[in-house]
């Protein structure tokens, strides 16, 4: 990852390895993520897969959730292994006074599926990193839609970033 290209972002950075950069990993895709004091990794999720967090610097908070209310926080450190399933929204906080660092790590699985039977999961299947930002998501959908569903004002959502912002910093 040390010749890997780093994505400056507001609250810290990103580096990311998977076939795009690296052809050889086909089962296996990699984001090395630092976030400096006060920001956070923004509400996101991984539609197709998996998350193991490596902890490698720092202290975090992470918060996940589901469907029905289902909802966990977790505190983190250096060497700690995290673990987060498909689908479920999430967001890492730097909760110390150092940058935090760690690695989301997802198995893409491609040498556990037979690719040439062709089925719902094979359509699910990717060898890239993926993630959905909450915010970009909202910002991007007919904004009619979110007012009905979340009962928010025009003026909430026309605040919301179309772009993804991925870490952002404090406010």
């Amino acid at each position: 990852m040390s010749n890997m290209s780093t994505t400056p972002l507001a609250g810290g950075s990103v580096k990311i390895v998977d076939s795009r950069t690296f052809p050889a990993a086909t089962a296996i895709a990699v984001a090395e993520v630092t976030v400096e004091p006060g920001g956070m990794r923004e509400l996101h999720w991984h539609p197709t897969e998996d998350e193991w967090t490596y902890f490698l610097s720092g202290t975090a908070r992470v918060t996940e959730f589901a469907s029905s209310s289902t909802a966990q926080t977790f505190d983190f450190q250096a060497g700690d292994v995290g673990f987060v399933p498909a689908t479920y929204g999430h967001y890492v906080e730097n909760t110390g006074n150092d940058t935090l660092k760690f690695l989301e790590i997802f198995n893409t699985g491609a040498s556990k599926r037979d690719l040439s039977v062709r089925t719902l999961d094979d359509l699910l299947y990717t060898d890239i990193f993926q993630d959905v930002s909450l915010a970009q998501w909202l910002a991007l959908i007919p904004p009619q839609l979110v007012q009905a569903h979340l009962q928010i004002s025009n003026e909430t959502i026309a605040g919301f970033n179309k772009t993804k912002q991925v870490v952002v910093g404090p406010n």
